[in-house]
């Protein structure tokens, strides 16, 4: 008598087993078994497509010079650089406003709330949007600066859109991103600001400057921030080089 492979593992499971399952019931083991591997191969290449995409990320913010900001005072610890933000907005003593020009070293900060660049879950500026950036444009022009990096960020709430999860599958970091983009598109659009000064950065949520515990706090993180390098640090650094 001949078995084949799939018939001779079934008669040995029934031979050494208390209670034989039946043809279907093993069947339907081997086809779960063969789901769960497809699932854990998809698994596996979401997960490299994402390590890709981050190393490409990286990549590109080194060759647009994001490492360079630091010899102008904003790279370096990015504890420490929340940290002093977070004490000078406290020490507003007042509520933020949709745009807040905070003083740091080496620079200033203008931190823009999406509210007015922004629907919800996009990243087409909008009409408010474009002439907030402007007027923005025009007064980082009135006085003498160095480079210029906008930085994209969001509150922790996930992506649940689905024309949102479309357009930015990889959720909160990829929309940051893509808001730091339309931004900084905007001011080198806007020909006060020349396009070798400008870098951009996508953290998504994970540089609140409060705690995502409220909707006013939520308000806040979700921001788009305008590092302006002083314009002697910034012929300093050059100057070093």
């Amino acid at each position: 008598m001949h078995f084949s492979g799939k018939a001779l593992l079934f008669a040995v499971i029934c031979a050494t087993s208390s209670a034989c399952v039946t043809q279907r019931q093993y069947d339907d083991a081997v086809e779960f078994g063969r789901n769960q591997q497809t699932l854990l191969h998809e698994r596996e290449q979401q997960i490299a497509q994402l390590e890709a995409e981050r190393d490409r990320l990286r990549r590109e913010m080194a060759a647009n010079g994001v490492s360079a900001l630091s010899e102008a005072g904003y790279g370096g610890d990015l504890e420490s650089r929340l940290s002093e933000l977070q004490s000078k907005i406290d020490a507003l003593g007042r509520p933020m406003g949709d745009i807040e020009r905070i003083e740091v070293d080496g620079g200033y900060i203008l931190l823009v709330q999406d509210r007015i660049l922004f629907g919800s879950g996009s990243s087409d500026l909008s009409d408010e949007g474009r002439k907030t950036i402007q007027k923005i444009a025009d007064e980082i022009e009135k006085a003498p600066h160095g480079r210029l990096q906008v930085r994209g960020h969001t509150d922790s709430d996930r992506v649940s859109k689905p024309a949102t999860m479309e357009r930015f599958p990889h959720g909160n970091l990829q929309l940051s991103a893509a808001r730091a983009v339309e931004v900084a598109a905007a001011l080198i659009t806007s020909k006060r600001v020349e396009s070798k000064d400008v870098t951009v950065a996508g953290f998504g949520q994970y540089e609140p400057i409060k705690p995502n515990d409220s909707s006013d706090n939520k308000r806040l993180n979700r921001r788009v921030e305008i590092f302006v390098a002083d314009g002697a640090g910034a012929r300093a650094a050059s100057a070093g080089k």
